[in-house]
């Protein structure tokens, strides 16, 4: 019997990936959930409901609690017995928050990701570190940022980029120590592309709410290029069924792979296509990045909207993605990433129905 641990679970793409697996491994394989505490009844409830749909999980799920914050994991004398039987981990948890203090992030993003690796070092049976980070390693860099890129002397627009940058800088230098990796690497994730359903608000969801709370004649700001600049989004079935098989596939073993839109739209078009979808004609108006951040800042505008004032900065984002790793091996497999404007109805349809959702991370 060997042991499957994943972090990040109760979140979105955690609980996702936990219910896709399960089929992937043998009958007498267990997967251990490294939870917070504090989520334990969510984590519950959700380990109900995937079992009812996957009844081959039964009794194969352990919820543990932990911290991979501390060195330990908050596993204590258990640690080193976890190490014996682990063969595979995917760690997926991260303070995902544009607006987060980095000592935060310098804690889980950081910190709790050396923590995961240390743990991996010390399993004799261990076949892959599958390790979640974001195309947004890419910070500020100006033009086309690859899978084989890292450290480009990027600046980074918030302290989430900059302390996943660490991170993953951590993971590369053990997987060339020989530590079996693979890396993926999503862009902006939103909703499934069936049914719009979502965790939390962000990306383009700052979009559809704030031409919600607009008369038919929305203004949107728009930075310098907008109808250039490209808004990287993805659902998170793509994500889900990218990792799911490539996780299990031999060739991924110590590949960099970009889960990004290879046809993105530009900002300007994202913008008049959900104008069209809320029943608005956007009209684009030039303010400085910095101008909109304060005001939002200023009169706390972005309390009532939900948008995070960090996010402003996307609007002028440099970057644009190459993802051939992702193309090459996924070719054949069946999984392709939709065009935005496939699922963007259904995202519009949802924010409508569930409005009490926010931006808010599991932290």
């Amino acid at each position: 019997m060997s042991t499957i641990i994943i972090t990040g679970f109760p979140g979105f793409l955690g609980s996702a990936l936990l219910e896709r697996l399960i089929p992937r491994y043998p009958a007498g394989d267990q997967f251990l959930c490294l939870i917070q505490a504090k989520f334990r009844p969510l984590a519950e409830q959700r380990l109900a409901e995937i079992v009812a749909r996957v009844p081959a999980g039964a009794g194969r799920i352990l919820l543990v609690d932990g911290d991979i914050t501390v060195p330990d994991l908050g596993l204590g004398e258990r640690y080193a017995s976890w190490q014996q039987t682990t063969s595979e981990i995917y760690h997926l948890a991260a303070v995902y928050d544009l607006g987060v203090g980095r000592s935060l992030a310098m804690r889980v993003n950081v910190d709790g990701t050396r923590h995961m690796l240390a743990f991996a070092e010390g399993c004799p049976g261990l076949q892959r570190f599958q390790y979640v980070s974001t195309c947004f390693v890419s910070g500020r860099h100006p033009g086309v940022f690859s899978e084989s890129d890292l450290s480009v002397s990027q600046s980074f627009n918030n302290f989430y980029e900059e302390t996943k940058f660490l991170a993953e800088l951590a993971v590369q230098q053990k997987m060339a120590a020989g530590l079996p990796v693979t890396i993926y690497r999503p862009s902006i994730v939103v909703g499934n592309s069936q049914s719009g359903a979502t965790q939390k608000y962000d990306g383009p969801y700052y979009y559809i709410r704030w031409l919600l709370v607009q008369p038919p004649i929305a203004l949107m700001p728009a930075g310098r290029g907008a109808a250039h600049i490209e808004f990287n989004v993805v659902p998170s079935d793509y994500v889900v069924d990218s990792l799911v098989y490539l996780s299990g596939l031999p060739k991924a073993l110590g590949q960099v792979y970009h889960l990004s839109d290879p046809e993105p739209m530009t900002m300007m078009a994202m913008g008049k296509l959900l104008g069209q979808l809320t029943g608005r004609h956007p009209v684009w108006v030039p303010i400085p990045v910095a101008v909109t951040k304060g005001v939002l800042r200023a009169t706390r505008l972005y309390r009532w909207l939900h948008v995070e004032p960090e996010s402003v900065n996307y609007v002028r984002h440099p970057t644009r993605y190459s993802c051939d790793n992702t193309l090459r091996d996924l070719a054949g497999s069946g999984i392709t990433c939709p065009p935005f404007a496939s699922y963007a109805p259904h995202m519009v349809e949802f924010v409508r129905s569930h409005p009490e959702i926010t931006a808010a991370a599991m932290v």
